[in-house]
């Protein structure tokens, strides 16, 4: 598969249009990779080999071409930003390490993961984030009680958005 300028431009509106967070799309001589609501920028990259086009990435408004890139020995990578973040104060806050629902129960019907007053640990689940169909369980990373629940079951939340707020111990 070979992308010419104008269908990269296409797809990479496409996909700016779109509520897609991570898109890879690999081809004969190209990677691209296209991560939003990362913590520093959206960053999109489209690493080529050595004997095909430059490496281009473009970052919200501008775009930046680089000398070819060896896909074998480079790399593109965005750690996840940390689930929890110090808040004011006293508290921790959970917060949300993508875009999707909020949900407090694993199903309709079933006990909610954490309530206020609950004491949580470190690994333990505390909610259930959906994006795209999937299922993920964010897990505590600090050992302390529950203060306040800062989002309604069922609830679109926005990457960082604060979810929990956490009292340590």
């Amino acid at each position: 598969m070979n992308l010419d300028h104008e269908q990269l431009d296409h797809l990479l509106a496409t996909l700016a249009d779109s509520d897609i967070q991570e898109f890879s799309l690999e081809g004969k001589g190209f990677k691209l990779e296209v991560k939003r609501n990362l913590p520093s920028s959206e960053q999109v990259v489209l690493a080529a080999t050595p004997s095909s086009n430059p490496a281009v990435s473009l970052a919200p408004s501008q775009i930046i071409c680089e000398p070819p890139v060896d896909i074998a020995s480079s790399s593109v990578s965005a750690s996840p930003p940390p689930a929890v973040s110090s808040a004011k104060g006293e508290f921790i806050e959970i917060t949300a390490p993508m875009v999707g629902t909020f949900y407090t129960a694993p199903a309709p019907g079933e006990a909610v993961f954490v309530e206020v007053g609950s004491r949580v640990t470190v690994g333990q689940t505390v909610c259930i984030l959906e994006a795209m169909k999937l299922m993920n369980e964010l897990e505590s990373e600090v050992t302390g009680e529950v203060v306040e629940i800062l989002v309604e079951n069922g609830t679109p939340v926005e990457f960082g958005q604060p979810l929990i707020k956490v009292k340590p111990n």
